[in-house]
């Protein structure tokens, strides 16, 4: 098993910047991909940010030029830095692991909060 435990989340003023962690341990599997996921109160879980393994990535329109997605391969630890907040990107942001095989490892969230 993969456990995923992200961190970094909270409460920011719009404008302003947050930098969320990812840290992965357990079991070793061989990962195809790793992102990053959000979901507001009564919508759907979505993609913000992708990173494959070897090392593309790719945004959701909402987030390009202001979300970076990257990892540490010697952390073990993936990170979403994003700028420019905007209240609609508050939201509980999950981090992912899918493997070669295809199988997802979730973290358990972290609370992002914009707002003034």
């Amino acid at each position: 098993q993969v456990q995923l435990v992200e961190s970094g989340g909270g409460l920011v003023q719009p404008g302003g910047s947050l930098t969320l962690s990812c840290v992965a341990s357990g079991s070793i599997v061989s990962i195809n991909s790793e992102g990053w996921y959000r979901q507001a109160p009564g919508m759907q879980r979505e993609l913000v940010a992708l990173i494959t393994r070897g090392g593309s990535t790719n945004y959701a329109d909402s987030v390009k030029g202001r979300f970076t997605i990257s990892r540490d391969n010697a952390k073990n630890t993936m990170y979403l830095q994003m700028n420019s907040l905007k209240p609609e990107d508050t939201a509980v942001y999950f981090c992912n692991r899918r493997s070669v095989l295809g199988w997802d490892y979730w973290g358990q969230g972290t609370q992002v909060t914009v707002s003034s």
